[in-house]
């Protein structure tokens, strides 16, 4: 059984997981949202006015459809939405068609996200097209919150929908260092950056609003200054302009005694960022930063 809890391998075949049916929930969150994205896309700005933003500003009165899938192909030791897990095999499967019903006249987003959308990408991709059809001709982004695991041809079906619509693809970085990667999320990073990278090539095709957006979690002890230095010089090196958002850790599963991220801690990472290079560096909820560590 994978990480993700809905593929299996029987006699040397994959199986499970079916195109239109998928274990998940979701539910309406009012513009503009607490997205890693917020600060640089039309739902919470305004750019790309009127083509994928109804309002010049931020899109207040409106929603994005918020489609939480119950499994994740990492199994990531600091998981923030670990309480997915409990529904990963006994959760109901849901159609596509099911869900495509709660896109109503005030939706101007559907983000995928969890867990991960990766393991149940068909049902993402099968709901997509169906709300973009029965929204013709209207503001209906799509985005993507991800560890980037996706490989093709699938990878660039999300991200042609995304360049479409005024969407965006929100890629967790969760680490430079392999062994830290593997220490934290129980497999390797190197698929994931070279997802990062071809989806990078696609940013050509539409830089405002940003199409591709990238966030790493300082938990600490583990992803410091030096593995945001080596992060910020890879997207330094594809586009110095990719938005990056540095998140506060707070303690949660299995790594439930750590302390939260530290004031410290965090603008020491953010200046590395921008010592980097990177010209569009954000701090976000910072409400959660905790005061300085203390030894002993």
């Amino acid at each position: 059984m994978g990480y993700c809890g809905i593929r299996s391998s029987k006699g040397g075949r994959l199986v499970g997981g079916r195109p239109l049916e998928g274990r998940v929930s979701w539910y309406k969150d009012p513009l503009p949202t607490n997205c890693v994205a917020d600060w640089v896309c039309p739902g919470g700005t305004g750019c790309g006015y009127p083509i994928y933003s109804r309002k010049k500003g931020p899109e207040r009165g409106f929603l994005n459809l918020a489609v939480f899938y119950h499994c994740c192909s990492f199994n990531c030791l600091f998981c923030q939405n670990h309480h997915y897990r409990e529904l990963t095999f006994r959760g109901p499967e849901i159609d596509a068609r099911e869900l495509v019903r709660a896109v109503d006249e005030f939706t101007n987003c559907i983000c995928f996200f969890g867990g991960d959308p990766t393991p149940q990408v068909l049902h993402a991709l099968s709901a997509s097209k169906l709300a973009l059809r029965a929204k013709r001709g209207k503001v209906l982004r799509v985005c993507w919150e991800t560890n980037g695991a996706l490989r093709e041809p699938f990878l660039s079906q999300v991200a042609e929908i995304s360049l479409k619509t005024g969407g965006c693809l929100k890629v967790d970085l969760k680490a430079w260092d392999e062994g830290i990667h593997y220490a934290l999320c129980g497999v390797s990073n190197r698929h994931t950056l070279e997802s990062f990278r071809k989806l990078a090539s696609w940013i050509p095709l539409r830089r405002e609003p940003p199409l591709l957006v990238a966030s790493t979690l300082l938990v600490p002890g583990y992803v410091d200054k030096l593995e945001v230095k080596g992060l910020a010089a890879f997207l330094k090196e594809l586009d110095p302009a990719i938005p990056y958002t540095l998140l506060a850790f707070s303690p949660q599963f299995w790594l439930s005694d750590l302390p939260t991220t530290s004031e410290e801690h965090a603008r020491e990472c953010l200046g590395i960022a921008r010592e980097m290079g990177l010209s569009r560096v954000r701090l976000g909820n910072a409400h959660l930063l905790g005061p300085p560590y203390q030894a002993g």
